[in-house]
């Protein structure tokens, strides 16, 4: 594509020229990350909450790029041509939704956002489709996925020009649909920006992401949320009768409007008090009734919890809305696994271990409150908090896992460049006289291996925030570490008697 059609659609403020034929100029790739970029592609600079892409255009240059946009003059040589333009990051979006030919115009975006349930609604929106069918892609906290491909992703939603170049793959593969997780990050920096949504989705609110690289307030931090409903204005908008924010998030929405309950009150609905819960061949999970209108399905969800409950319903109500019936829909949900959501590892006959994306307290307090509910004789923990980031989130992980545990092991969880030890001991503090006993022991390796080997019978072992990661961060570096595989590992010792 020349890049004189892609300027067409920038809003320019100057235009400081240093090749008089830069729009003749055969554009093959757009990107704000200057270590991808080359001759015969275009670089954004855009501001992030802790960087400014403006300070790595020399290096941009120097792979070879020459095409600019920025926010102000940029100290390049003369034979670069610099489009200044007011907002770099809104001028991201429209110029790859132009060079990826507006791929939400031609496949069904629906997309999932609230504090907690994203992933695991995107997901199980996923499943179903494929199940009935219908060629499907998955964008989120667990990469990318679509027609047997998998792409890993830095965050929950990608960067803007990565949004339209998946999706514009996706539609090349034949992919219909796309459930795609929405975080109040991508709304707030407009990563979102110039993408049609088919469907949107609201699960629930809760103060999160608070803090000095995130959302200056939990009010910011709502209101980026609402205006996935407001500013997208979805075809259909779907949200949880059973969160109180839900009213402010659809009061300036435009869509029609369809509600879900565990408490039957929305237009797809369950009784929260007649779930039953099972534990059977190394799986934890619930069985409910879905209704419907005036018709009934029943399902069988191998993940445990009301919580899961709810976000099994909005992904039944966002299918019903893609043309799949509601007893396909509950049916498609018997055989779903997710992973590093509720993942039973069966390693060991007599124990049940568990991995779960849960890292703040609202998410930990609910795993914690719903693994009680399959009578275990210890209910032991396993958890830390990142660093660098998210603090209050420490002595409220520390408060609740002493309220609701019955042993700790408090540990590492991607300490970055904050020692962990430090990390550790603030969650410690917090814990409440009287609850549950910890030990701290800062490799997250050790750890495992510690709680399995002090697994007894019929013992519940929840390892908490990690989730699907297969990563440690430290020093701003990833460490290869899989949960799954060091629980394995230390089941197979205990059976060997090491």
């Amino acid at each position: 594509m020349k890049f004189g059609e892609i300027l067409r659609h920038i809003k320019v403020k100057n235009v400081l020229i240093g090749n008089g034929n830069f729009e003749n100029s055969e554009i093959i790739l757009i990107c704000s990350d200057s270590r991808k970029a080359c001759g015969n592609s275009v670089f954004v600079c855009i501001k992030g909450l802790s960087s400014d892409g403006h300070i790595y255009a020399q290096s941009a240059y120097a792979n070879g790029c020459r095409i600019f946009i920025a926010e102000h003059e940029l100290q390049l040589p003369n034979d670069a041509t610099v489009i200044v333009t007011e907002d770099t990051r809104k001028t991201l979006a429209t110029v790859s939704q132009v060079f990826y030919g507006y791929p939400s115009r031609e496949i069904k975006v629906i997309g999932i956002t609230g504090t907690k349930g994203k992933t695991t609604t995107a997901q199980l929106i996923y499943h179903i489709l494929l199940s009935r069918g219908i060629k499907a892609g998955y964008i989120g906290t667990n990469g990318v996925s679509f027609d047997g491909k998998f792409f890993e992703t830095k965050n929950t939603t990608p960067e803007s020009t990565e949004l339209a170049s998946y999706m514009r793959m996706m539609i090349d593969a034949g992919v219909r649909y796309v459930a795609l997780e929405v975080s109040s990050q991508a709304i707030y920096l407009d990563r979102i920006y110039g993408i049609e949504f088919d469907t949107c989705i609201f699960t629930n609110l809760s103060p999160d992401h608070i803090g000095e690289k995130e959302h200056p307030t939990f009010e910011h931090y709502r209101d980026c949320k609402a205006r996935l409903f407001s500013d997208y204005a979805p075809k259909i908008a779907i949200y949880n009768a059973d969160d109180p924010a839900s009213e402010y998030m659809m009061k300036n929405c435009p869509s029609p409007k369809f509600s879900y309950s565990c408490h039957g009150k929305g237009d797809f609905s369950t009784d929260g008090e007649k779930i039953e819960y099972f534990r059977e061949s190394g799986k934890l999970g619930i069985k409910f009734d879905i209704k419907v209108g005036d018709k009934t399905e029943h399902v069988k969800l191998p993940l445990p919890g009301e919580y899961n409950a709810s976000n099994a319903l909005a992904a039944v109500a966002a299918c019903v809305g893609a043309g799949v019936s509601p007893h396909d829909a509950a049916v498609s949900l018997e055989n779903v696994a997710l992973k590093g959501r509720f993942e039973v590892v069966d390693a060991l006959p007599y124990a049940t271990f568990v991995i779960d994306y849960a890292h703040n307290a609202l998410s930990l307090e609910s795993v914690l409150k719903t693994l009680r509910k399959y009578n275990p004789h210890r209910l032991i923990c396993v958890f830390g908090s990142v660093g660098g980031r998210t603090q209050m989130r420490r002595a409220e992980l520390g408060k609740v896992a002493s309220e609701f545990a019955d042993f700790c092991i408090i540990t590492s969880d991607n300490p970055d460049n904050e020692a962990p030890e430090k990390i550790i001991d603030e969650i410690a503090d917090a814990f409440v006289k009287g609850g549950a006993d910890y030990i701290k022991i800062v490799s997250r390796r050790e750890a495992v291996l510690t709680a399995v080997h002090m697994a007894q019978k019929d013992d519940i072992v929840l390892f908490a925030g990690k989730g699907h990661e297969d990563y440690q961060l430290v020093c701003g570096k990833k460490e290869y570490f899989s949960e799954r595989e060091t629980i394995i590992e230390g089941a197979f010792g205990m059976l060997l008697g090491r």
